[in-house]
């Protein structure tokens, strides 16, 4: 068993697995000048060396290493958590009593014991969904695989998907204020820790990825909101612009302690950063922060 930055790797047990209908298009050119950077990056050599999934895991390991994210045996949801690096640091800093829930839109082989759940984050369904598997009991459910993407779902989240989602929202908001939404939490939220490394496909345009960065990191302090105990901890990810300073707003309300983050991981070329919140304040719910917008 070999460590870096404390973090224990033991070699892959999973599978590969060969997923169709998946096809990604690039230039020859383009492939093989994102092939000559990751083999100059140190920490994608380290990753590979290191048996993690991907470069990522260094910048969670950075975040746990100054805010003291993790402890023994916690509940850690992890939103967008394909293809499992962040995963992976969870299940070792969490321990054989911990419990982690993955959620991507993405088909991915969790690693062994993790629940992973497949669909689209930002339908109401897909949340309804895995608020259902986050009750009270769910600490018995056997691990596995659940798919709650329709076939039809693009693979990543674009502008549309998320304007629709967003419309969406808004048509069902005033009707699930007034009804008991199938999903809810029931008794005493569970979850210790929720991750998001969520982004959407970037196109380029500085204004439209932060503002579709914003829209997911929204959706992932609402759900945070809904499903972490008090005193725990949200991690995301996010794009830098105007907005970053509502959000963070709204997560000093709901927080005790807020921080940007800049892990020496992140290229430093990119405008990714991460909100590291903890300590959940128990009074505050999403309502507080959003109204009825995400009562669902």
């Amino acid at each position: 068993m070999e460590s870096y930055c404390g973090l224990r790797v033991l070699p892959s047990r999973s599978t590969p697995s060969v997923f169709h209908g998946i096809i990604r298009c690039a230039s020859s050119g383009s492939s093989e000048r994102w092939t000559r950077r990751q083999q100059k990056d140190p920490y994608s050599r380290e990753a590979t060396l290191r048996n993690l999934k991907s470069r990522a895991a260094f910048k969670l390991l950075e975040i746990d290493h100054n805010h003291h994210i993790f402890h023994q045996g916690q509940t850690v949801v992890d939103l967008g958590f394909a293809p499992g690096s962040w995963t992976q640091v969870a299940i070792d800093r969490t321990g054989h009593k911990g419990r982690i829930v993955g959620i991507d839109i993405l088909p991915c082989a969790p690693p062994p014991g993790v629940m992973a759940i497949q669909g689209n984050f930002l339908h109401i369904e897909t949340q309804r969904a895995i608020k259902a598997y986050l009750s009270e009991d769910f600490l018995e459910s056997p691990v596995g695989h659940i798919s709650l993407r329709a076939a039809r779902d693009k693979v990543g989240y674009s502008d549309l998907e998320l304007s629709a989602c967003s419309h969406e929202v808004m048509n069902n908001a005033k009707q699930s204020a007034n009804t008991n939404a199938v999903g809810q939490i029931s008794g005493v939220p569970v979850v210790d820790v929720v991750l998001s490394d969520m982004m959407a496909n970037t196109s380029g345009n500085s204004f439209r990825d932060h503002t579709l960065s914003m829209d997911l990191c929204n959706s992932a302090l609402a759900f945070a909101l809904d499903t972490l105990k008090a005193g725990g901890h949200f991690i995301c990810k996010f794009y830098s612009g105007a907005e970053d300073v509502d959000l963070e707003r709204r997560l000093r309300k709901a927080f005790d302690v807020v921080k940007r983050e800049k892990p020496r991981a992140s290229r430093s070329e990119s405008r990714e950063q991460y909100f590291v919140s903890k300590s959940r304040k128990k009074t505050v719910t999403k309502q507080d922060l959003y109204g009825t917008l995400y009562d669902y």
